[in-house]
Formats: structure tokens, sequence, C-alpha cells
């Protein structure tokens, strides 16, 4: 594995899956990195992911040095032959090229702008930091995808399932008062389509999602009768990708509650967090028994362990 941007880069993900879990019932290996360092790099917020990656690059000996560039790094310039009298102090070719002499792996976290599709799918920003930091790159997302979280998901499902035939998992729409990415609904199809699961994937017509994610995935636009039977509900909110960053519905009857919980098979619930409640998931269920949004985060360290342990072998 030369860099961590999606499962492709994976040789066996359910190998990985099974190193992961492993990691969880011993992880600290403090003489397996020590003398590395890894940069942790944000582009834009986060809890989970910078304090996951933190303490997986810690339990493997080595050192994580974070860099917020909003507030801790020149603003950084990403097009070519651009004469930089603007706002932008620095160019990636530069600022990945220092990052380069400085770390031995480098995580990158990145948002789309939701403005232009074909700018935002094309990677621009986390393939500038693989080009010219000639380094070893985990995405701790991207435009495109979370794989991260992704691969801590079905780390979660797999301690969940213990019988032999394969689960129901439906991925459902839910509304939110903000377009966001589909970056993690993108991840997560991705993934589950390399795992042992029957997917289906729910949502009001026009969030379809780009055909490279969820082409030949069963799409149910009823959500209660995609519902029927799951053994696994994810529950996310994503805007337009056809109508690109578009708020197309904010329908509240698809928030999760025990009405949609009812006609699953006691359907395991899961978010990637932050989680709005009362509008994405209602209270009932995520202070129920049958939410596990918590081992989702808690196994989000275990995931970045695996990955990070390979790449720093």
């Amino acid at each position: 594995m030369k860099n961590f941007t999606s499962v492709k880069d994976v040789k066996d993900p359910s190998g990985l899956v099974k190193k992961a879990l492993e990691i969880k019932a011993n992880p600290f290996t403090p003489d397996f990195a020590r003398g590395k360092r890894a940069g942790l790099i944000f582009l834009n917020p986060s809890l989970r992911t910078r304090l996951s990656s933190q303490v997986a690059v810690q339990n493997l000996g080595a050192e994580a040095i974070v860099l917020d560039i909003g507030k801790d790094g020149w603003a950084l310039e990403f097009e070519d032959g651009v004469k930089m009298n603007g706002n932008k102090a620095e160019h990636i070719k530069e600022a990945a090229g220092v990052l380069g002499q400085y770390f031995d792996v480098l995580g990158v976290r990145t948002f789309p702008e939701l403005k232009d599709r074909n700018t935002d799918y094309s990677e621009q920003l986390l393939n500038a930091f693989i080009k010219y930091s000639g380094l070893p790159v985990v995405s701790l997302e991207s435009a495109t995808r979370h794989p991260l979280q992704s691969l801590a998901d079905w780390m979660t499902i797999e301690e969940h399932w213990k019988k032999s035939e394969r689960p129901k998992v439906v991925i459902t729409w839910a509304p939110h008062v903000k377009a966001l990415p589909q970056a993690v609904p993108n991840s997560f199809v991705e993934w589950m389509r390399e795992a042992p699961v029957d997917l289906t994937i729910t949502h009001p017509e026009g969030y379809e999602l780009a055909e490279e994610f969820a082409g030949g995935v069963p799409v149910e636009y009823n959500q209660m009768k995609a519902l029927e039977g799951a053994d696994f509900v994810y529950v996310k909110n994503w805007s337009s990708y056809q109508q690109y960053g578009q708020i197309l519905s904010q329908d509240e009857s698809w928030s999760f509650g025990n009405e949609q919980l009812a006609v699953t098979n006691n359907a395991k619930v899961m978010h990637c967090l932050p989680v709005r409640r009362g509008l994405v998931i209602k209270d009932e269920i995520l202070d129920g028994p049958n939410a596990i949004h918590l081992q989702q985060a808690k196994n989000r360290v275990y995931s970045a362990q695996a990955v990070f342990a390979e790449l720093l072998k």
C-alpha cells in the first residue's frame, strides 16, 4: 500500500479489517515506529479524525504533529502557472515539498467547496500533497471519500455480526440544515461493495450518488420499504450530486426514529458523527440500545492505526 485514499489502494480490504480488529485487542506497540513522525495536515475542522489519528500514531510509538493550515500555516496556492499577487502566500509545491523533508508519512484532510463538481471530484488538493511531498499519504477525508471512517464502519459491522448469512445493510439519507458532501456515503458504499454484505441505498429522488460509487447497487426511493428486514442502518445526509451541492429536500419524515427502526430486523444504527440530534437521528434512537455510533467512533483509532502501521513499516 503506497497511499491510503480509497479501498482501491488496499490489496486485501477484509484482511485490513482483520488487522484493525487485532490491533484493537492489543493496541500498544510503542517500539513499532519509534523515531518516525507523522504530519497530520488539516485544511478543515475535525474532532474524531484529528484525535483518533493522533492516538493511533502514538500507539505505534511514532510522533504525531498536527498542522491546521487555516490557523498555523500560510494560505496555500494550488494552481500552476499563476502569479501569486493575491492572498495566497505559499505554493503547494514548496509547502508539500518541505513537509516531505520533515515527516515519514502525511495525513491530509480536505473538503469540497460544493461549487464545481469537476474540480472537487478531481481531488486536486489531495493529489497535490501526494505529488509534491514524495511521502505516503493517508486521506483523513477528501472531497469524495472518507476511507478511515469506512474502514472503522466495516470493523464495527464485523464485530456485531456473528451469523453465517450476509447481513442486510442500508444507507439512508436524512435531512440536514446545510449542504454536506457526498464523501461519507460515497466511501461507505465503495467499501461495502467489497464487504460480505447485501447493500441497499435509500434517498429521495435527486440524491443519487455518482455512478463510479453506486453503480449496480440497489436504490430504493421508499425509505420504509428499503429498511424492511435491515440488520444495519447507516444514517447520513448528503447534498445532490447531479444538481451539485444543492439541497433538494429537507423532508423530516426521513429522520430516523422508532418508526423506521420498527420495520428493520432490530437493526444496529450507525452514524459517522457529528450528528444533529432530533433532525438526522432522533434521541430515542441515539440514547437507545440499537445505536452503535460511539463504537464506530472508538474504532476510528484502530482503523487509523492499521493504516499507519502499513505505511510506516
